[in-house]
């Protein structure tokens, strides 16, 4: 089962509807007759990636079960250009004209997403570093935008607190060191966790790598400074993973792959992805 089809989504649809219909849509109601049929069709008003298809057929899906489905010859992950439609809807246009902001606020946010990640994804295509997002997602949307990231080519960091050790700069000040940090996620932490640390400079990065940790954060490191930490700590550990974060942008991003770096951390991905231009019109049918 896809990583988007799950009760968990089905059930944030509802709580979306819910947010914006209210009491219910009383401009519909009060201009649209009764019983009229419409057809609304998705189109690109810029090149974009699709992403959202599913996510929004399930919203109009939700507004009337027995609607049907939306018709497309495209998938998420399609590149599409200005001008394609690529997806189309029939039924009530009171459902059509109900589930519409909600749908397209998705496939908007999501595609956007999506289209970024694209574009960070081919920046280091042949340097063997991947390119992964962050816990800089929007509240209530984390699942879909990282679902977003995926479908546009990179890679999902931790979903959660609860899904791996980031031993960060605040952990280390509160632990009283790197290497007590290390020692006490080793304590804690489950046989199948793997052990990250943020490291600033060349003695933090040793002192990660002695105490044991599996991978370590170059943060805030010119392309430069990431090299040569790179090569020390491979002198350390050669099986050690090294990933490079802060201020990572669509200019500076392969610099860093080209450095040496596995992963590169992007919280741009989802937390300043723009909304992409899609239109939904409907017609009478």
């Amino acid at each position: 089962m896809n990583l988007i089809e799950n009760i968990d989504i089905l059930a944030a649809v509802g709580d979306f509807l819910a947010e914006d219909l209210g009491r219910g849509d009383i401009t519909t109601r009060s201009t649209v007759p009764e019983g009229v049929r419409g057809s609304g069709n998705f189109l690109a008003k810029e090149d974009l990636v699709i992403c959202g298809i599913w996510i929004a057929d399930a919203v109009f899906a939700h507004l009337d079960p027995d609607n049907p489905r939306l018709e497309t010859n495209y998938a998420d992950g399609d590149e599409v250009e200005t001008g394609t439609v690529f997806g189309r809807l029939e039924g009530f246009a009171d459902v059509l004209l109900a589930g519409e902001r909600v749908a397209l606020n998705l496939l908007q946010r999501l595609s956007g997403i999506a289209t970024l990640s694209r574009a960070f994804a081919k920046r280091v295509e042949g340097t063997g570093a991947v390119v992964v997002d962050t816990r800089k997602t929007t509240p209530g949307l984390r699942m879909m935008e990282k679902y977003a990231v995926g479908i546009g080519g990179c890679k999902n960091h931790r979903f959660g607190l609860d899904d791996g050790v980031l031993i960060k700069d605040n952990h280390i000040t509160l632990a009283g060191g790197v290497r007590e940090a290390v020692a006490g996620a080793k304590e804690v932490a489950g046989h199948l966790h793997k052990i990250e640390v943020e490291v600033t400079n060349w003695a933090q990065l040793r002192e990660a790598i002695q105490a044991g940790a599996d991978i370590v954060m170059l943060d805030n490191q010119t392309p430069d400074e990431a090299a040569k930490l790179v090569g020390m700590a491979r002198d350390l550990n050669p099986e050690v993973l090294i990933e490079a974060s802060g201020g990572m942008n669509l200019d500076t991003v392969r610099d860093y792959a080209e450095a040496g770096v596995d992963l590169i951390s992007v919280g741009m991905l989802t937390h300043s992805a723009r909304a992409v231009d899609i239109s939904f019109k409907i017609s009478v049918v």
